[in-house]
């Protein structure tokens, strides 16, 4: 079971948290426990971080940013043990989970889950701290924001536990955001596939490691709502993220994901020859900025190409900087850019055995007057390229002409 911050906010939340445990202790489960920092906190300990210095030592802000979890897993053991519930508290680095060296965003490489089990066996629940583990050099290593639901996967796995339950202020995975779409469905089942680029394409209900490390190693996770008392939980309301195979009526189009942190940027008239795409990708990979989707056009002469990419928007400034320092190298004629954008994405792996999927997409987008500026395509995904001023006339478009909204 893992809460987020807003599940843990304050001591009255930590008592229905508490509430929600003791429902599955009485079911006959072993539980374990992934708790986050309360809502807040860790916004507030990476203030005082740059208080104290802008340029800080990674390994002591992990020092700091850590605490917020050691209360919460603290503070949900008194209360289970004051209910009654066998129950200790568990740092990351006394599990241990171990991980890379990479402080603020470590990646968790190995959980030793022999001492949970033991504890099992006795009747205990863990509760462990989320977002934290112990790195290559003995030290505190946090594993970057979102890291909470990482730890619940990864502890999942180690102990081969049956399920791993995300508790949030939602009630699962919708087929789109609900405050666009008010006629948005919670959607029961969704494949591993499925949620990963539904995470990594804007949906904001999990992390997208916690779901690629759900999907190596075959976690059932199933997001649920902890706002609700324990006891006003009907049956099993959520979403199960879970096998392919285990969803016996698949829909064509799953649900429709949207992001805004985009940047569009052009490199116009440079000259076609082989080499020209590695030398504008290569500085930009070195300097660590993801390029997501590529459109070349090579001009009727074939002398010159045009490249259009997109970068995190929080990249974007960097990535300018980086292709006007390789202008020499590249020799462009010049650059266009464009902050105003927004990446709308249909998904679902019924797409593989269904043709046309794309087609309706743009000519329903067309019968809107809504212009693409780039398009990229997987298996199971197609996203366009939009201006952000058209952003919910797509995202409500795309969602109604695939059969999503509720009747």
């Amino acid at each position: 079971m893992k809460f987020g911050g807003t599940s843990v906010a304050d001591l009255d939340r930590i008592r229905n948290v508490a509430r929600h445990v003791k429902r599955e202790v009485d079911a006959g489960h072993q539980v374990a426990v992934v708790v986050s920092a309360m809502a807040g906190k860790t916004n507030e300990l990476v203030a005082w971080c740059r208080g104290a210095a802008l340029l800080h030592d990674s390994r002591e802000y992990d020092a700091v940013v850590a605490s917020g979890e050691q209360v919460t897993s603290g503070l949900l053991a008194i209360t289970l043990q004051a209910m009654g519930i066998e129950a200790r508290s568990w740092q990351g680095w006394q599990i241990p989970i171990h991980t890379d060296g990479a402080h603020g965003s470590a990646r968790i490489v190995a959980v030793d889950g022999a001492q949970l089990i033991e504890g099992f066996a006795r009747g205990q629940v863990a509760v462990v701290a989320g977002f934290q583990g112990l790195g290559p050099d003995g030290r505190i290593a946090t594993l970057g924001r979102g890291g909470s639901d990482t730890s619940a996967v990864a502890i999942a796995a180690a102990v081969q536990a049956d399920r791993c339950d995300i508790y949030t202020d939602v009630d699962g995975v919708y087929t789109t955001d609900p405050r666009i779409v008010p006629r948005a469905g919670r959607l029961d089942k969704v494949s591993f596939e499925e949620m990963l680029e539904m995470a990594s394409l804007g949906a904001k209900v999990l992390q997208v490691r916690s779901v690629e490390l759900a999907m190596v190693h075959r976690v059932r996770t199933f997001v649920r709502s902890s706002l609700e008392p324990p006891d006003a939980v009907q049956g099993e309301a959520g979403t199960l993220i879970c096998d392919e195979d285990e969803i016996v009526e698949q829909q064509i189009v799953t649900g429709i994901a949207y992001s805004k942190d985009e940047a569009q940027i052009s490199i116009l008239g440079v000259p076609d020859k082989p080499g020209v795409a590695a030398g504008v990708f290569t500085p930009l990979a070195e300097a660590n900025i993801n390029v997501d989707m590529i459109v070349q056009n090579v001009s009727p002469d074939g002398a010159t190409t045009d490249m259009t990419f997109t970068v995190p928007a929080a990249d974007f400034d960097r990535a300018m900087a980086v292709i006007e320092g390789e202008r020499e190298a590249i020799r462009f004629e010049r650059l266009q850019s464009a902050t105003e954008v927004c990446k709308v994405s249909v998904i679902g792996v019924g797409m593989r055995s269904h043709a046309g999927v794309a087609a309706k997409a743009f000519q329903a987008l067309a019968s809107r007057g809504i212009n693409i500026r780039a398009i990229t395509t997987s298996e199971i995904k197609i996203s366009v390229l939009i201006d952000a001023a058209y952003t919910e006339l797509a995202v409500r478009t795309l969602h109604s002409v695939y059969g999503l909204d509720r009747t």
